[in-house]
Order: structure tokens, then sequence, then C-alpha cells
């Protein structure tokens, strides 16, 4: 969807047209949930935080003033929420890269069938896998986190970027190629992913199965339907070329909300008492 069939459908859903505002959620429901995701590092703070960020664009989709493109707005609002998020789990208990390369070293145990509960063991490892590089994103601080997913993960334009981030795009890429730096220098050292760490994802399934980090019959990222990565990167839209310095995060799949913003949004729409939703605060406006 371009910017004028965009700028269509904000006009016609703040002439009260639902479908209109149904359409505009489906095209960013995607990029929502999985910059959630990477920002606070599991499913369900990802599907609260997406079901938040839907409810501010539409009670606050009177102050887009079509100065920018509608994603970009959305994108906008996105990132301030995001980065100032309190309600996550890593928010309230942060990590470091040294205590996590600490927890990566001491974290190994024989391998236990009876922890398996039956599972397949290289099912177990890619949910790990798949955790462990979300769980890794939440040593940065929130801003550098941010710019680390949009850049390497998103691939965003720089000037979108820096925009996003009140920041000129020079800013931006020095502070990216500082945090591309810091996170390729700990996977070569302790994620067995490149090559040259000592970490493998298998060997610590029953360590994290014990440790209550992995959960067998509750299997989050499995579970998880991938996105077609077309979908991503037509919302997206501005790419750029980057060097391949950490393809571990570059090479993880994107993924379809697990949660039904259709029927999100219909129940909203058509609940007697909108007063809920009005309630939302209105003090960051974003043009």
């Amino acid at each position: 969807m371009n910017k004028i069939e965009q700028n269509k459908y904000v006009e016609a859903a703040l002439e009260g047209d639902s479908q209109a505002l149904e359409t505009l959620l489906i095209e960013v429901k995607n990029f929502i949930f999985n910059l959630s995701l990477r920002m606070l590092g599991n499913v369900h703070d990802a599907q609260d935080a997406t079901q938040d960020i839907l409810i501010r664009i539409m009670t606050r989709l009177d102050s887009f003033h079509q100065e920018s493109a509608f994603t970009t707005w959305v994108y906008r609002l996105s990132v301030n929420y995001l980065i100032n998020y309190k309600k996550s789990i890593f928010a309230q208990h942060s990590l470091s890269f040294e205590f996590y390369e600490q927890d990566t070293k001491n974290g190994f145990m024989e391998k236990n069938e009876a922890l398996l509960q039956g599972i397949d063991e290289d099912e177990l490892a890619w949910e790990l896998r798949m955790s462990c590089t979300n769980v890794m994103l939440q040593c940065f601080d929130p801003q550098t986190r941010c710019i680390f997913i949009l850049g390497t993960m998103f691939h965003l334009d720089s000037k979108i970027a820096g925009e996003l981030l009140d920041m000129s795009p020079d800013n931006y890429r020095q502070k990216l190629s500082r945090a591309k730096k810091k996170m390729t220098k700990f996977l070569g050292e302790n994620c067995g992913l490149t090559k040259t760490g000592y970490c493998d994802c298998k060997k610590r399934v029953s360590y994290a199965i014990a440790s209550h980090r992995l959960h067998p019959n509750h299997l989050e990222f499995n579970t998880l339907q991938p996105l077609n990565e077309q979908l991503l990167t037509d919302v997206t839209n501005h790419m750029v070329e980057i060097d391949k310095q950490v393809p571990v995060f570059e090479d993880l799949p994107n993924y379809e909300p697990p949660i039904s913003v259709e029927a999100f949004m219909k129940n909203l729409l058509e609940s007697d008492d909108m007063k809920v939703i009005q309630s939302y605060d209105k003090d960051e406006v974003i043009s």
C-alpha cells in the first residue's frame, strides 16, 4: 500500500469507517509484533505491547497530520512506546553481556531424557536458540537495542531510522556500528553458531529445562506461524546494504502475531463501553 492509498484509508477511518481502520491495522501489525518481540525478548510481552500499540494507533489517529507516511508515523509511535516500556520481564530484571557470558559458561549439564519429556531434542534446541537470541538483545540498553534491531534485522534506511529515534543519520550509523561491533565480539567469543564460540544450544537444553527457562510442553517460538518475508519487506520499504557481521540475528525468522488482530479490533469497536479505549492517555502526540 503506497502513501496515497494509506492516507485515503486514514481519512476514511477518521470519518468512522471501521473497515478502513481494520485495513490500516492489518497493514502494520506484522512490523509491530516483530519489533515488539525483539525489543522485549518474549512472546507474551510482545503480544501485550502489540495490542497496546494498536489501541494507541486507533485513539491517536487524529494526530497523524500526513506530514510523513502513515507507516513512518506508526514506526515512530511503536519505537517510542517500546523504548519506554516498563512492564516486560527484562525491564524489571535487566541483563548485561557480562552476566550473559557467565551464564553461558556455567549453564551446561548432561543430557537428561526425563527432562525432555519425549520432545525431540533438535526441536528443543531450536526453541532455545530462538529464545536465546531474542534474550541476548536485552543486554543492550533500550535505545541501542532499537538501533541494532532496526539496522540489522529490519534493514531500515539510516535516514528513516534516525528520524524515528530523533537523531541524525550519521549519529545513527555510528551508534549502529558500535552496537554491531559489541554484539559481534560477544557472539564470536561465546556463540557456537559463529563457529568460534563454545556455547552449543543442544548441550544447554537439559540445563535450560532444569532452570525453568525452557518448557518442553510450552514452546512459544515453535508454535508461532512464520511470516511471509515479502509482506514485511513491502511494509518497511526502505532498505540499505549492510555487512554480514551478525548473521545470527539477520537470519532470525519473523512471525505472524499469535493474536487475531481483526477479532481484537472488532471486539473493541463493537464494545458498548468505548470509554475504555478512549481512556488511554494521549499525552504523546506524534505527527
